[in-house]
Parts: C-alpha cells; sequence; structure tokens
C-alpha cells in the first residue's frame, strides 16, 4: 500500500535505490465521505456494533454481514493448527489486530509480517522483485523462530506481474511453506479503490486471485485457496466491501469480519473451531495504532 493513504513511509529495507521509481507511500490523503462499515454477528441474529469507522449498515447490509459471518464447527479430519503466520501488505496489517485476538481466543497462536508498503512475493513488474526478496527474508525469520503450521498469504496490491509470474511466485511461496513445514492458504484481497496510482496494474490486480487459485489447484492437499468475495463482495464503493475513508483498507468493524469469516473458513479446511466473536470482538485490540493512522473513528 502506498502513502497517501497511511501517511507513512516504508521502512528502508522497502526503500528502492532511486527514489522516483518507487512506488512508496506517498503523502497526502484524499478525502472522501466515509463508507458504511458494516456490523459483526455474535450470537444468533444479535449484531455488535464496534467502536471503528463509517456509519451502521443499513438492515439489509446487516442481513448480509450476519448471514456471511456464521462460523462452522471444526473440521476435524484437517490438519490441527497451533501456530499461524499471517502475511501480507498494509490491507493485511488492518486485519491483522482483529484475527490476533480471533486466533488467540480460538487457542491458536498469532504472529503477523503483513508489511506496510510491500508484503508481496511475487517476482513481477518494476521493484516487486525486491519487495519479494525481503518479503521471503521476513518468512524465513518467522518460520524459524514461530515454527507456524499454517501460513496464510493475502493477495497483495503490489502482486504485479503476468498471470505466469504470479502463479509461479505462489507456488513458490506454497514450497517454501511446505519446507517450513507448514501447510499454505491463500486468500484473496478485498476489493479496493483502483486510483491513478494502481491504474497502471489494473490488469495484474484483477489476474492474481485468479492465479492463486490455479496455483492451489495445481498444490491440493498443500495449498488452499479462499475467496473472500463472498464477504466482501467485488465492488469497493459498496457498503458490503467496508472500506475505509481511502477506499482500499479497513476500520475495526470490517476487521472483525473478516477475522470471523476467517476463522469460519478455517474451521471448514483444518481441525480449528473459531470461538465465537462475543469472546474476543471487543477487546483492546480495537485501540491498536493502525486504524489512528487510517483516521478510523
Amino acid at each position: 500500500m502506498h502513502s497517501k493513504h497511511m501517511e507513512q513511509t516504508p521502512s528502508p529495507s522497502q526503500q528502492q535505490p532511486t527514489a522516483t521509481a518507487t512506488p512508496a507511500y506517498r503523502s497526502g490523503r484524499r478525502k472522501r465521505p466515509a463508507i458504511a462499515a458494516g456490523a459483526l454477528l455474535v450470537t444468533g441474529a444479535s449484531l455488535l456494533a464496534l467502536t471503528g469507522c463509517g456509519n451502521p449498515t443499513s438492515g439489509n447490509d446487516r442481513d448480509t454481514a450476519a448471514s456471511s459471518s456464521a462460523a462452522p464447527a471444526g473440521n476435524n479430519g484437517g490438519k490441527k493448527i497451533s501456530k499461524l503466520l499471517w502475511m501480507g501488505d498494509s490491507i493485511a496489517e488492518a486485519e491483522a489486530p482483529a484475527l490476533d485476538a480471533a486466533m488467540k481466543a480460538g487457542g491458536v497462536e498469532f504472529k503477523s509480517i503483513a508489511s506496510t508498503g510491500g508484503g508481496t512475493v511475487v517476482k513481477g513488474e518494476g521493484p516487486t522483485g525486491k519487495f519479494a526478496e525481503d518479503t521471503y527474508k521476513e518468512l524465513a525469520k518467522a518460520a524459524g523462530s514461530f515454527h507456524p503450521d499454517v501460513i496464510a498469504y493475502q493477495v497483495t496490491t503490489y502482486d504485479w506481474g503476468t498471470p505466469a509470474q504470479q502463479g509461479s511466485s505462489y507456488e513458490h511461496l506454497a514450497k517454501v511453506a511446505a519446507d517450513a513445514g507448514a501447510e499454505l492458504v491463500l486468500v484473496s484481497a478485498p476489493p479496493f479503490k483502483i486510483d491513478e496510482f494502481y491504474k497502471s496494474h489494473e490488469a495484474a490486480i484483477k489476474s492474481a486471485p485468479g492465479a492463486a487459485k490455479q496455483a492451489a489447484d495445481k498444490n491440493a492437499g498443500q495449498v488452499r485457496f479462499l475467496d473472500a468475495s463472498s464477504l466482501w463482495g467485488t465492488d469497493s464503493s459498496a457498503a458490503k466491501a467496508q472500506r475505509s475513508q481511502d477506499g482500499i483498507h479497513t476500520c475495526q468493524q470490517g476487521a472483525a469480519a473478516f477475522a470471523n469469516w476467517f476463522g469460519g473458513q478455517l474451521g471448514k479446511h483444518f481441525s480449528f473451531t473459531p470461538a465465537p466473536a462475543d469472546q474476543w470482538a471487543k477487546g483492546s485490540w480495537t485501540g491498536s495504532k493502525v486504524y489512528g493512522q487510517l483516521k478510523c473513528a
């Protein structure tokens, strides 16, 4: 993700030798009306309003959120999850606090290496090769110290490349995960605003989820693909997408909705039973500094 939305600069490891060539975080931030943030199913038909950004959703949007966030019982035939490593860009970083709370409530240790200003594993267009190298360095450190049994990678806004480059990169990630003793989960990114920064990479952004799915299909049993459009939809400007004011990231309510959905998906594929949302959704994670940077309410 880039700076005009979070008003940060990338870490030194993510900067390029020539500043003019680097799509790093840019200063300034375009104002736009707040998008309704949605609500989260807690128990039965009740909905928990979190201290997130935006306004409460309409009744129809609440019904959609409720029907999409019910958590199934664990799949006892799948691999037991004890440690989950989360990867991605700044969109994933804004989802990480809620995921941390939800996973820990479900008895799973959680670690995030989601990266502001990078996070991609795709060695494709422009500076993505350097970004991918940095990502793999972080992954090697985390895998060596944390020892995850599941690695989850959310497709990033920097997965620029041809479908072939994307697919080979996701398959390489699967191999790295297997070598670390972990299974891999690939998650499609939520819809986000394609502004002037992303416009020239729109084709790659659109092809990435399909390439991830193909990589998972080719490595069945080791890699799983989760299509998050069932939660977010495909229109970044719609209330269902639960984007923050910048049209790209998410605030607390959207992060909680994602964590609840993601936990339910893990329960379908692994020996894992997600904790009910009322056990974690109002925790201290809602005050994470990432939401202040996004100017969430």
